[in-house]
């Protein structure tokens, strides 16, 4: 009889991430709007940081990505000790998972949030939980009922993604002001930069008033490095120890420490970019409003919109050359997530959805 090697219990249980499509048989070049990446790209000083390590990449990078904590704790005003780099957010979330959670404990996230949080849940043995939203926003009061003491972390990704939610500070102070001093509060701010309103905070404060919280950011969104996969951590000394421990020692390589340097520095770009936004996200759901569509208040650099019937309106939609995201990973399959793109791509959307609805 022949035996192969198995892997431990639960892991066959996860349903592999699957990212945006990029490609449409026979479109050489489709709009692409299903991964919420900056239509304008990145900063071009990004870009020359990135060409000039060409020469240089038989060198390791460096292990602590010192350069970049410096430029991101002056930058935010933060302390370059207590933040950690990382190949994108998502491996800072799963090393989080892994280092805090295991056999027997529970992690907690919104029913609609990010999907990377049930996977690095089950990758560590953990069991996932959700809570349920009001609005398809995280409930604090519902979050809080599902904490026990089995409860290791909560996952909150502030803005939300897929549905372009979010909560207050206030409110984010009172889910972390309800959970037991052992549980790790991780706020994932992916889309902050995006946010314009008086009432969010990203989490520093948070973070620098309490050893129990992370905040996770990331240079793949309105920074547009997604390629790069770049993204870092502030949390207490303590935690950051612990994410030295078990990440990779050259996680973060060189071309990419550079470019997300030059990229902080290029503050007339990354305003660029949120001015962008600022421009067509509301002109965006405005007109997709117009022809009768759902669409979920955002302050990100997307849109979820409800559709009577979100697969014919997606094939719709890439027959003619424009790639949108399914929803139905996240339990929304009457929904499409569409990243608001240049002008153009953004004007081919409505017109093609007009087209689709006979308007």
């Amino acid at each position: 009889m022949t035996t192969f090697p198995t892997p431990r219990p639960g892991i066959l249980d996860i349903a592999p991430y699957v990212g945006g499509e990029s490609k449409i048989p026979g479109i050489d070049r489709p709009i692409r709007l299903a991964s919420n990446e900056s239509p304008l790209g990145p900063s071009r000083k990004a870009i020359e940081a990135y060409s000039a390590l060409a020469p240089e990449i038989h060198r390791y990078p460096d292990g602590g990505s010192t350069e970049l904590r410096r430029a991101l704790a002056r930058h935010y005003g933060l302390d370059a000790e207590r933040i950690v780099c990382g190949a994108g957010s998502d491996e800072l979330i799963t090393l989080l998972t892994r280092a805090y959670a295991g056999p027997g404990d529970e992690v907690l996230y919104s029913r609609h949030g990010f999907l990377m949080y049930p996977i690095a849940a089950k990758s560590a043995g953990a069991t996932p939980v959700s809570a349920p939203e009001t609005n398809l926003t995280a409930d604090v009061d519902a979050l809080l009922a599902k904490v026990n003491d089995r409860t290791r972390i909560v996952f909150l990704a502030n803005p939300n993604n897929p549905t372009g939610t979010y909560l207050s500070r206030d409110a984010v102070k009172r889910l972390h002001a309800g959970l037991p001093p052992h549980v790790l509060l991780v706020i994932d701010a992916a889309y902050a930069e995006y946010v314009v309103r008086n009432d969010y905070e990203p989490g520093i404060e948070l973070v620098e008033a309490h050893k129990n919280v992370v905040m996770c950011r990331t240079f793949s969104k309105i920074y547009a490095l997604g390629g790069m996969r770049i993204g870092w951590a502030y949390c207490s000394a303590e935690i950051a120890d612990v994410l030295n421990r078990v990440r990779n020692p050259f996680n973060v390589n060189a071309a990419a420490q550079a470019a997300a340097v030059a990229a902080l520095e290029d503050v007339a770009a990354t305003d660029r970019a949120r001015e962008h936004n600022d421009i067509w996200l509301p002109w965006l759901a405005r007109e997709l409003e117009n022809l009768g569509l759902e669409v979920n208040p955002s302050v990100g650099n997307f849109l979820l919109v409800r559709f009577a019937d979100a697969d014919a309106a997606w094939s719709h939609l890439q027959k003619n050359g424009i790639i949108v995201r399914k929803m139905g990973a996240y339990g929304l399959s009457d929904r499409l997530r569409i990243t608001v793109g240049t002008e153009s791509e953004n004007r081919a959307v409505v017109a093609t959805l007009a087209g689709f609805l006979g308007r």
